[in-house]
Protein backbone atom coordinates (compact mmCIF):
# COMPACT_ATOMS: atom_id res chain seq x y z
CA UNK A 1 0.00 0.00 0.00
CA UNK A 2 1.52 3.36 -1.06
CA UNK A 3 1.43 5.76 2.15
CA UNK A 4 2.40 9.36 2.51
CA UNK A 5 1.02 12.95 2.20
CA UNK A 6 -2.47 13.66 0.35
CA UNK A 7 -0.62 15.20 -2.32
CA UNK A 8 2.15 13.05 -3.19
CA UNK A 9 -0.57 10.10 -3.14
CA UNK A 10 -3.10 12.41 -5.66
CA UNK A 11 0.48 13.00 -7.80
CA UNK A 12 1.14 9.33 -8.15
CA UNK A 13 -1.86 8.40 -8.74
CA UNK A 14 -2.56 11.23 -11.51
CA UNK A 15 0.51 9.90 -13.04
CA UNK A 16 -0.53 6.16 -13.24
CA UNK A 17 -3.98 7.43 -14.40
CA UNK A 18 -2.19 9.67 -17.13
CA UNK A 19 -0.19 6.21 -18.22
CA UNK A 20 -2.95 4.42 -19.22
CA UNK A 21 -4.46 6.91 -21.59
CA UNK A 22 -1.19 7.70 -22.84
CA UNK A 23 -0.75 4.19 -23.26
CA UNK A 24 -3.72 1.89 -23.74
CA UNK A 25 -6.01 5.45 -25.56
CA UNK A 26 -8.80 4.93 -26.16
CA UNK A 27 -9.86 4.22 -22.73
CA UNK A 28 -12.85 4.29 -20.51
CA UNK A 29 -12.76 5.80 -16.42
CA UNK A 30 -14.03 2.52 -15.85
CA UNK A 31 -11.48 0.39 -17.54
CA UNK A 32 -8.75 2.93 -15.73
CA UNK A 33 -10.79 2.20 -12.40
CA UNK A 34 -10.29 -1.65 -12.96
CA UNK A 35 -6.63 -1.69 -13.57
CA UNK A 36 -5.24 0.65 -11.06
CA UNK A 37 -7.84 -0.64 -8.32
CA UNK A 38 -8.64 3.33 -7.71
CA UNK A 39 -12.36 3.82 -7.25
CA UNK A 40 -14.21 5.19 -9.83
CA UNK A 41 -14.63 8.97 -8.09
CA UNK A 42 -11.14 8.88 -7.97
CA UNK A 43 -10.40 8.21 -11.27
CA UNK A 44 -13.31 11.01 -12.27
CA UNK A 45 -11.48 13.69 -10.47
CA UNK A 46 -8.06 12.86 -12.00
CA UNK A 47 -9.31 12.66 -15.36
CA UNK A 48 -11.54 16.00 -14.55
CA UNK A 49 -8.59 17.61 -14.03
CA UNK A 50 -6.53 16.30 -17.02
CA UNK A 51 -9.36 17.62 -19.06
CA UNK A 52 -8.67 21.12 -17.46
CA UNK A 53 -4.84 20.93 -18.44
CA UNK A 54 -5.65 19.94 -21.75
CA UNK A 55 -3.89 16.90 -21.73
CA UNK A 56 -6.85 14.20 -22.02
CA UNK A 57 -9.95 14.96 -24.49
CA UNK A 58 -12.99 12.74 -24.93
CA UNK A 59 -13.51 11.02 -28.10
CA UNK A 60 -17.39 9.53 -27.85
CA UNK A 61 -18.23 6.54 -26.27
CA UNK A 62 -17.59 2.70 -26.22
CA UNK A 63 -19.29 0.11 -28.52
CA UNK A 64 -21.18 -1.91 -25.49
CA UNK A 65 -24.73 -3.02 -25.25
CA UNK A 66 -24.61 -3.11 -21.76
CA UNK A 67 -26.10 -0.56 -19.62
CA UNK A 68 -25.14 3.52 -20.14
CA UNK A 69 -22.21 3.39 -22.55
CA UNK A 70 -19.11 4.95 -21.31
CA UNK A 71 -17.29 8.07 -22.25
CA UNK A 72 -13.88 6.82 -24.19
CA UNK A 73 -10.65 9.23 -23.06
CA UNK A 74 -7.78 9.71 -25.52
CA UNK A 75 -4.05 11.96 -24.94
CA UNK A 76 -4.24 14.91 -26.57
CA UNK A 77 -1.31 14.76 -29.16
CA UNK A 78 -1.77 17.94 -29.72
CA UNK A 79 -1.63 20.00 -26.96
CA UNK A 80 1.93 21.02 -28.01
CA UNK A 81 5.40 20.19 -29.93
CA UNK A 82 8.29 17.48 -29.47
CA UNK A 83 11.78 18.30 -30.86
CA UNK A 84 14.19 16.07 -31.76
CA UNK A 85 17.71 16.71 -33.07
CA UNK A 86 20.53 14.66 -34.65
CA UNK A 87 23.86 16.41 -34.48
CA UNK A 88 26.31 13.45 -36.71
CA UNK A 89 29.13 14.55 -38.14
CA UNK A 90 28.21 15.44 -41.37
CA UNK A 91 24.64 16.33 -40.76
CA UNK A 92 22.31 17.72 -38.53
CA UNK A 93 18.31 16.05 -38.61
CA UNK A 94 15.91 17.97 -36.99
CA UNK A 95 12.37 16.63 -36.35
CA UNK A 96 8.78 18.05 -35.05
CA UNK A 97 5.80 16.51 -33.97
CA UNK A 98 3.17 16.41 -32.10
CA UNK A 99 2.92 14.72 -28.51
CA UNK A 100 2.54 10.92 -29.92
CA UNK A 101 5.24 11.18 -32.83
CA UNK A 102 2.87 11.85 -35.78
CA UNK A 103 2.79 15.34 -37.68
CA UNK A 104 6.15 15.04 -38.64
CA UNK A 105 8.29 17.92 -39.94
CA UNK A 106 12.08 16.90 -40.76
CA UNK A 107 14.84 19.23 -42.23
CA UNK A 108 18.40 18.68 -42.57
CA UNK A 109 21.30 20.75 -42.40
CA UNK A 110 25.13 20.67 -43.25
CA UNK A 111 26.65 19.98 -39.32
CA UNK A 112 28.89 23.43 -39.52
CA UNK A 113 32.99 23.13 -39.48
CA UNK A 114 33.57 25.37 -36.57
CA UNK A 115 31.93 24.68 -33.05
CA UNK A 116 31.32 28.23 -32.31
CA UNK A 117 29.00 27.94 -35.72
CA UNK A 118 26.99 25.19 -34.20
CA UNK A 119 24.93 27.09 -31.66
CA UNK A 120 23.49 29.50 -33.92
CA UNK A 121 23.33 27.26 -36.84
CA UNK A 122 20.73 24.81 -34.64
CA UNK A 123 18.74 28.26 -33.49
CA UNK A 124 18.37 29.23 -36.82
CA UNK A 125 17.23 25.86 -37.58
CA UNK A 126 14.59 25.40 -35.07
CA UNK A 127 13.76 29.11 -35.43
CA UNK A 128 12.60 28.39 -39.38
CA UNK A 129 10.87 25.04 -38.33
CA UNK A 130 8.85 26.82 -35.69
CA UNK A 131 7.98 29.95 -36.89
CA UNK A 132 4.32 30.02 -37.67
CA UNK A 133 2.77 26.42 -37.12
CA UNK A 134 -0.01 26.65 -35.43
CA UNK A 135 -0.13 27.59 -31.84
CA UNK A 136 -1.23 24.94 -29.17
CA UNK A 137 -2.06 24.54 -25.03
CA UNK A 138 1.71 24.01 -24.66
CA UNK A 139 3.70 25.04 -27.17
CA UNK A 140 7.17 23.46 -27.57
CA UNK A 141 7.19 20.94 -24.79
CA UNK A 142 10.83 20.29 -25.27
CA UNK A 143 13.96 19.64 -27.16
CA UNK A 144 16.12 16.72 -27.04
CA UNK A 145 19.50 16.26 -28.44
CA UNK A 146 21.10 13.13 -29.73
CA UNK A 147 24.84 13.48 -29.41
CA UNK A 148 27.38 11.15 -31.06
CA UNK A 149 29.52 10.73 -28.25
CA UNK A 150 28.97 10.44 -24.35
CA UNK A 151 26.55 12.54 -22.32
CA UNK A 152 25.14 12.24 -18.93
CA UNK A 153 23.66 15.00 -16.14
CA UNK A 154 22.82 16.57 -19.61
CA UNK A 155 26.66 17.06 -20.26
CA UNK A 156 28.91 16.02 -23.15
CA UNK A 157 32.19 13.97 -21.67
CA UNK A 158 33.77 12.97 -25.07
CA UNK A 159 32.51 13.10 -29.08
CA UNK A 160 35.34 11.19 -30.67
CA UNK A 161 34.85 13.04 -34.21
CA UNK A 162 33.25 16.69 -33.54
CA UNK A 163 34.43 18.97 -30.95
CA UNK A 164 31.93 21.56 -29.23
CA UNK A 165 33.27 22.62 -26.48
CA UNK A 166 33.08 26.44 -27.59
CA UNK A 167 29.55 26.62 -27.29
CA UNK A 168 26.63 25.78 -24.27
CA UNK A 169 24.55 23.49 -25.98
CA UNK A 170 21.69 23.45 -23.40
CA UNK A 171 22.22 26.95 -22.19
CA UNK A 172 21.79 28.48 -25.54
CA UNK A 173 18.79 26.38 -26.65
CA UNK A 174 16.96 26.84 -23.27
CA UNK A 175 17.34 30.97 -23.38
CA UNK A 176 16.23 30.65 -26.82
CA UNK A 177 13.00 28.81 -26.96
CA UNK A 178 12.28 28.35 -23.23
CA UNK A 179 11.82 24.99 -22.65
CA UNK A 180 13.46 21.75 -21.56
CA UNK A 181 16.97 20.87 -23.50
CA UNK A 182 17.82 17.20 -22.99
CA UNK A 183 21.12 15.76 -24.27
CA UNK A 184 21.73 12.02 -24.63
CA UNK A 185 23.91 9.67 -26.60
CA UNK A 186 22.59 8.56 -30.43
CA UNK A 187 22.75 4.60 -29.62
CA UNK A 188 20.75 5.08 -26.53
CA UNK A 189 17.76 7.19 -28.47
CA UNK A 190 18.19 4.96 -31.01
CA UNK A 191 17.24 2.03 -29.23
CA UNK A 192 14.42 3.85 -27.38
CA UNK A 193 13.39 4.86 -30.47
CA UNK A 194 12.96 0.99 -31.66
CA UNK A 195 11.15 0.03 -28.52
CA UNK A 196 8.13 2.96 -28.64
CA UNK A 197 7.71 3.06 -31.90
CA UNK A 198 8.36 -1.02 -32.94
CA UNK A 199 9.67 -3.72 -30.87
CA UNK A 200 8.20 -4.37 -27.35
CA UNK A 201 10.52 -6.28 -25.64
CA UNK A 202 11.80 -5.30 -22.33
CA UNK A 203 15.38 -6.14 -23.20
CA UNK A 204 16.91 -4.98 -26.20
CA UNK A 205 20.78 -3.94 -27.50
CA UNK A 206 20.67 -1.96 -30.23
CA UNK A 207 23.68 -1.65 -32.12
CA UNK A 208 24.28 1.48 -34.21
CA UNK A 209 26.77 1.81 -36.70
CA UNK A 210 27.18 5.25 -38.34
CA UNK A 211 30.44 7.49 -38.11
CA UNK A 212 31.52 4.91 -35.09
CA UNK A 213 29.73 1.89 -33.28
CA UNK A 214 27.38 2.51 -30.43
CA UNK A 215 25.29 0.37 -28.37
CA UNK A 216 22.28 1.45 -26.84
CA UNK A 217 20.81 -0.92 -24.16
CA UNK A 218 17.22 -1.48 -22.53
CA UNK A 219 17.63 -4.11 -19.38
CA UNK A 220 13.67 -4.15 -17.90
CA UNK A 221 12.15 -1.33 -19.88
CA UNK A 222 14.97 0.41 -18.48
CA UNK A 223 17.66 2.54 -20.30
CA UNK A 224 21.28 1.23 -19.04
CA UNK A 225 23.73 3.80 -19.87
CA UNK A 226 25.98 3.29 -16.35
CA UNK A 227 28.76 5.45 -14.72
CA UNK A 228 28.74 8.93 -16.18
CA UNK A 229 27.17 7.48 -19.65
CA UNK A 230 30.07 5.37 -20.74
CA UNK A 231 27.82 1.80 -20.55
CA UNK A 232 27.07 0.82 -24.24
CA UNK A 233 30.29 2.42 -25.77
CA UNK A 234 31.35 -1.22 -27.47
CA UNK A 235 32.76 0.71 -30.43
CA UNK A 236 35.86 1.53 -28.11
CA UNK A 237 36.02 -2.07 -27.10
CA UNK A 238 39.32 -4.04 -28.61
CA UNK A 239 39.35 -6.23 -30.95
CA UNK A 240 43.12 -6.20 -32.11
CA UNK A 241 45.56 -5.88 -29.74
CA UNK A 242 47.91 -3.12 -30.90
CA UNK A 243 45.94 -2.53 -33.98
CA UNK A 244 44.69 1.08 -35.45
CA UNK A 245 44.82 3.85 -33.30
CA UNK A 246 41.42 5.01 -32.41
CA UNK A 247 40.37 8.85 -31.16
CA UNK A 248 39.76 7.53 -28.01
CA UNK A 249 43.45 6.97 -26.80
CA UNK A 250 43.29 2.93 -27.56
CA UNK A 251 44.40 1.09 -30.48
CA UNK A 252 42.66 -1.46 -32.52
CA UNK A 253 39.13 -0.50 -31.06
CA UNK A 254 36.11 -2.04 -32.77
CA UNK A 255 34.45 1.09 -34.86
CA UNK A 256 38.19 1.20 -36.59
CA UNK A 257 37.51 -1.92 -38.53
CA UNK A 258 33.47 -2.17 -38.59
CA UNK A 259 32.24 1.28 -38.99
CA UNK A 260 31.15 3.61 -41.66
CA UNK A 261 33.70 5.32 -41.95
CA UNK A 262 36.45 2.84 -41.34
CA UNK A 263 35.60 0.85 -44.36
CA UNK A 264 34.42 3.83 -46.60
CA UNK A 265 38.27 4.82 -45.89
CA UNK A 266 39.58 1.33 -46.62
CA UNK A 267 37.64 1.45 -50.10
CA UNK A 268 38.77 4.65 -50.96
CA UNK A 269 42.48 3.32 -50.26
CA UNK A 270 41.70 0.20 -52.03
CA UNK A 271 40.66 2.56 -55.11
CA UNK A 272 43.17 5.03 -54.45
CA UNK A 273 41.20 7.68 -53.51
CA UNK A 274 41.17 10.61 -50.81
CA UNK A 275 37.10 10.32 -50.15
CA UNK A 276 34.47 7.70 -51.10
CA UNK A 277 30.65 8.32 -49.53
CA UNK A 278 28.22 5.94 -49.42
CA UNK A 279 26.14 6.26 -52.49
CA UNK A 280 29.14 5.77 -54.68
CA UNK A 281 29.57 2.42 -52.71
CA UNK A 282 26.33 1.58 -52.58
CA UNK A 283 26.89 1.26 -56.69
CA UNK A 284 29.85 0.04 -57.13
CA UNK A 285 28.86 -2.90 -54.55
CA UNK A 286 25.54 -3.41 -57.05
CA UNK A 287 28.00 -3.39 -59.80
CA UNK A 288 29.91 -6.68 -57.82
CA UNK A 289 32.82 -4.73 -57.44
CA UNK A 290 35.31 -7.41 -55.89
CA UNK A 291 36.53 -4.07 -53.40
CA UNK A 292 33.16 -3.54 -52.52
CA UNK A 293 32.20 -7.00 -51.97
CA UNK A 294 35.81 -7.33 -49.79
CA UNK A 295 34.34 -4.81 -47.51
CA UNK A 296 31.48 -6.45 -46.91
CA UNK A 297 33.01 -9.37 -45.71
CA UNK A 298 34.97 -7.28 -42.97
CA UNK A 299 31.55 -5.63 -42.29
CA UNK A 300 29.84 -8.98 -41.83
CA UNK A 301 33.23 -10.73 -39.56
CA UNK A 302 33.64 -7.62 -37.58
CA UNK A 303 29.65 -7.37 -36.78
CA UNK A 304 29.93 -11.13 -35.96
CA UNK A 305 32.06 -10.27 -33.80
CA UNK A 306 30.20 -7.82 -31.96
CA UNK A 307 27.18 -9.66 -32.00
CA UNK A 308 28.20 -12.30 -30.21
CA UNK A 309 29.98 -10.25 -27.61
CA UNK A 310 26.65 -8.33 -27.01
CA UNK A 311 24.72 -11.76 -26.91
CA UNK A 312 27.29 -13.28 -24.47
CA UNK A 313 27.49 -9.93 -21.97
CA UNK A 314 23.57 -8.87 -22.17
CA UNK A 315 21.54 -11.81 -22.97
CA UNK A 316 18.95 -9.78 -24.56
CA UNK A 317 15.41 -10.71 -25.72
CA UNK A 318 16.28 -8.84 -28.95
CA UNK A 319 19.49 -7.78 -30.61
CA UNK A 320 18.68 -4.88 -33.30
CA UNK A 321 21.31 -4.15 -36.11
CA UNK A 322 21.08 -0.24 -37.56
CA UNK A 323 23.37 -0.06 -40.41
CA UNK A 324 23.04 1.05 -43.78
CA UNK A 325 25.08 -1.69 -45.18
CA UNK A 326 21.98 -3.99 -43.92
CA UNK A 327 19.72 -1.73 -45.56
CA UNK A 328 21.85 -2.31 -49.07
CA UNK A 329 21.80 -5.92 -48.58
CA UNK A 330 19.60 -7.73 -46.07
CA UNK A 331 21.31 -10.93 -46.78
CA UNK A 332 23.96 -9.59 -44.64
CA UNK A 333 22.10 -10.72 -41.67
CA UNK A 334 21.40 -13.78 -42.42
CA UNK A 335 25.03 -14.24 -42.90
CA UNK A 336 25.94 -12.57 -39.69
CA UNK A 337 23.51 -15.26 -37.66
CA UNK A 338 24.78 -18.19 -39.50
CA UNK A 339 28.41 -16.89 -38.20
CA UNK A 340 27.57 -16.82 -35.01
CA UNK A 341 28.60 -20.97 -34.02
CA UNK A 342 28.13 -20.49 -29.89
CA UNK A 343 26.02 -22.64 -28.98
CA UNK A 344 25.93 -20.19 -25.61
CA UNK A 345 23.34 -17.87 -27.22
CA UNK A 346 21.49 -19.25 -30.85
CA UNK A 347 18.18 -18.95 -29.24
CA UNK A 348 18.57 -15.35 -29.33
CA UNK A 349 16.71 -13.02 -31.91
CA UNK A 350 18.72 -10.74 -34.56
CA UNK A 351 16.83 -8.40 -36.39
CA UNK A 352 17.44 -5.23 -38.56
CA UNK A 353 16.20 -1.93 -37.53
CA UNK A 354 13.33 -1.02 -38.30
CA UNK A 355 13.38 2.88 -37.74
CA UNK A 356 16.56 2.75 -39.63
CA UNK A 357 17.82 6.55 -39.83
CA UNK A 358 14.76 8.06 -38.07
CA UNK A 359 15.22 5.91 -34.87
CA UNK A 360 17.61 8.51 -33.17
CA UNK A 361 14.93 11.37 -34.32
CA UNK A 362 11.84 9.36 -32.97
CA UNK A 363 13.74 8.19 -29.79
CA UNK A 364 14.47 11.75 -28.65
CA UNK A 365 10.82 12.31 -29.32
CA UNK A 366 10.23 9.64 -26.58
CA UNK A 367 11.88 11.43 -24.15
CA UNK A 368 10.33 14.80 -24.87
CA UNK A 369 7.38 13.41 -24.44
CA UNK A 370 8.18 11.29 -21.35
CA UNK A 371 10.23 14.51 -19.91
CA UNK A 372 7.29 16.89 -20.44
CA UNK A 373 4.39 14.04 -18.78
CA UNK A 374 6.24 12.70 -16.25
CA UNK A 375 5.37 9.17 -17.13
CA UNK A 376 6.48 6.26 -19.27
CA UNK A 377 5.66 5.80 -22.87
CA UNK A 378 5.67 2.28 -23.38
CA UNK A 379 4.22 2.37 -26.85
CA UNK A 380 3.35 4.58 -29.32
CA UNK A 381 0.65 3.59 -31.84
Amino acid sequence: MITGSKELIRDINSNLVLTQIVNFSPISRSTIAKKLGLTKATISAIVADLLVKKLVVEIGSDDTSLGRKPILLSFNRKAGYAVSVDIGEQMISALITDLQGDERQLKQIATPKYSADLCPALIELLRSMTTGIPERPYGIVGITLGIHGVTSDNIIHFTPYYDFTDCNLVKELEDNFHTTVLLENEANLSVIGEKTFEYDYPNIANISVHTGVGLGILMNNTLYSGIKGYAGEIGHTIVDIDGKPCPCGNQGCLEQYVSERALLQELASKKGLEHIDFSSFSKLYQQKDSDAISIMDTFVRYMTICVNNVLNMFNPDLVIINSRFIVLDPALLTRIIHNLSSRINNYQKIAPSVLQESSVLLGGISVTVRSFLGVDVSMIH
